[in-house]
């Protein structure tokens, strides 16, 4: 099996900054792309920024240039550092993996528990 662990979730006042981290376990055979979607209250789940294993990154128009999505692929780690947050960036944030299982060969989808970004005075 495979799963998906977030962390760096947490309260901070606007214009602030957080680190989340999202580590991969278990059965890999390789990771394909990664990414953060986040989701509010009342609002549909959201990409906010993808990245391939090549590297190559996408981001929401609403988090550019203030967001930055990163991995470390010997660690089978993706991260995303936000700066200047701004309170309609309080959302439950989700990390997603495409994988491959290393027992059966079987590209799969992934998701993580999610992580809670509170931005508040």
């Amino acid at each position: 099996q495979v799963q998906l662990v977030e962390s760096g979730g947490g309260l901070v006042q606007p214009g602030g900054s957080l680190r989340l981290s999202c580590a991969a376990s278990g059965s890999i055979f390789s990771i394909y792309a990664m990414g953060w979607y986040r989701q509010a209250p009342g609002k549909q789940r959201e990409l906010v920024a993808g990245i391939t294993s090549g590297g190559s990154t996408n981001y929401a128009d609403s988090v550019k240039g203030r967001f930055t999505i990163s991995r470390d692929n010997a660690k089978n780690t993706v991260y995303l550092q936000m700066n200047s947050l701004k309170p309609e960036d309080t959302a439950v944030y989700y990390c997603n993996a495409i994988i491959k299982d290393r027992t059966s060969l079987r590209t799969g989808d992934y998701w993580g528990q999610g992580t809670q970004v509170t931005v508040s005075s």
